[in-house]
């Protein structure tokens, strides 16, 4: 009977396994779609974090000009590599109208993101190419959202986000649907299980 035990449990792992894969490459594609933004603030105090929005703010309003001919995130990020000077410029200039001489360093990097949700859309964990803009210091509490397409909507903002626009209709119905979050939790624990077996063979 242990041997019987033993051989359903390895199955058992090895179609979750093979699951989560599959899943996997699927949240692959839609890391590949979009841009994602990070902004730091430079400490957790009240006047710092309402900062922090208001740069968040006006860099979303300079990237609806952007990205006003992008259809693609290919097309986005060149377009941000183009005018990193002019949003590193519209930050410095929120960061000094409100009174602080804080740096504000602006570039494109490859980060981290744990598993978000944006009002009705879920999006996996992973690395995501993103915009990361650290104010001052850089030490207080962050925000993540989705650059391109505008899933990041200022407070002044009425668009509606067009991720269907860059997602193929599979991959939308991946992201919309609520039970899909637990799945790609189970994604973030699986890429972390992954990281460690490839960092124990090294």
């Amino acid at each position: 009977m242990k041997r019987l035990e033993i051989s359903v449990f390895l199955a058992f792992v090895f179609s979750v396994l093979l699951s989560m894969t599959a899943l996997n490459t699927e949240c692959a594609e839609i890391r590949s779609s979009v841009l994602r933004m990070h902004v730091l603030a430079n400490s957790d105090s009240e006047e710092d974090q309402a900062l922090k929005l208001k740069v968040r703010d006006r860099l979303l309003e300079v990237s609806k000009e952007i990205y006003s001919n992008s259809t693609t995130k290919e097309e986005a990020v060149q377009e941000t590599n183009a005018h990193l000077h002019l949003l590193q410029e519209e930050a410095q200039k929120v960061v000094a109208s409100g009174g602080f001489d804080y740096p504000v360093s602006v570039a494109l990097e490859n980060t981290y993101f744990t598993t978000r949700t944006y009002g009705d859309v879920t999006l996996p964990a992973g690395n995501y190419q993103a915009l990361r803009v650290v104010i001052g210091e850089g030490e207080g509490h962050n925000w993540w959202c989705v650059m391109f397409p505008p899933l990041c909507i200022s407070a002044a903002s009425e668009d509606e986000a067009q991720l269907s626009e860059v997602l193929t209709p599979e991959q939308m119905e991946l992201v919309e649907t609520d039970g899909y979050e637990v799945r790609f939790k189970c994604v973030e624990l699986y890429e972390e299980f992954m990281k460690y077996l490839s960092e124990k063979s090294r």
